[in-house]
């Protein structure tokens, strides 16, 4: 069975964990969280880039995946070009989804809604003259929501009060009809932002990477088990199916409860520890 590893500093690439596994319901995955190192948003690049470097050696040494996503806007804009040239498999990054928000958009007046790293990357700057040149982008970025999305896997019922106040910048931009949610983590509070912008008067369509990133794990995972079939059928062994999802950590240790029980409950069949 092919495998595809999904990695993240935190637990925000759950979210996109759902996503291609509700593209291929037969896919064998393996979450990773470097919760140990979390977050990333908040690293220098030279010491993001060594990390990140070392966890995928790690993740390809104990799992041999088929395909590497690296679920993390900020990870994805300093990492993957060294991450491509060292690895032999794919990796796919996930990158602020400013393309396709400019195109739905209407008013042509987004928001960005990502880490602080990711909105002063200049990589961002660039897509947003590459493709949304024509719009007006309002840029927020925020750790405070990162936490607020792990607290919530943790047990945590978000602080409405404050995730209005992260968001007030968009509810104050006359005119804004789409907002661009570019942390892996975000997707985790879709109801909790929708629901403060709905009723703050703002009607916005919430953008991601999610879906994008599904599609493109599925086209490769599909040629790497044509490739691992083929090989298999010439040397004459059986193809067996190890079905069933694996969460990883780099400090299970400090997993409570809550966040165990929740994982569990998104389809995983085991927690294990990943050593760094």
């Amino acid at each position: 069975m092919t495998k595809v590893a999904i990695y993240d500093s935190g637990v925000g690439g759950l979210s996109i964990f759902q996503e291609i596994v509700a593209t291929n319901q037969s896919l064998r995955s393996i979450f990773v969280s470097d919760n140990q190192a979390y977050p990333y948003g908040t690293k220098p690049e030279a010491e993001l880039l060594r990390r990140v470097l070392n966890v995928s050696d790690a993740i390809c040494d104990q799992y041999q995946p088929d395909v590497l996503v690296l679920a993390c806007n900020t990870a994805s804009t300093v990492c993957l070009p060294k991450l491509r040239q060292r690895l032999s498999l794919p990796v796919v990054g996930v990158v602020p989804a400013i393309k396709p928000a400019a195109s739905v958009s209407q008013t042509k007046n987004i928001g960005l809604l990502a880490t602080p790293a990711t909105v002063h990357r200049a990589y961002t700057d660039e897509l947003i003259a590459d493709f949304a040149s024509h719009c007006t982008v309002t840029k927020v970025g925020s750790k405070e929501l990162v936490d607020m999305a792990e607290a919530k896997l943790a047990g945590q019922a978000p602080d409405m009060a404050l995730l209005k106040n992260i968001l007030q910048p968009f509810i104050d931009q006359p005119g804004l009809d789409t907002l661009v949610l570019a942390c892996t983590h975000f997707p985790l509070l879709k109801q909790e932002i929708a629901a403060v912008l709905s009723q703050s008067g703002v009607n916005a369509t919430l953008i991601d990477s999610g879906s994008a990133i599904a599609s493109r794990v599925l086209a490769l995972v599909s040629e790497a088990g044509k490739q691992t079939q083929l090989v298999q059928q010439n040397q004459q062994t059986e193809y067996t199916s190890n079905a069933g999802h694996i969460a990883a950590f780099t400090d299970k240790a400090s997993l409570n409860d809550d966040i165990q029980k929740n994982v569990l409950n998104m389809g995983f069949t085991n927690i294990e520890a990943l050593s760094v």
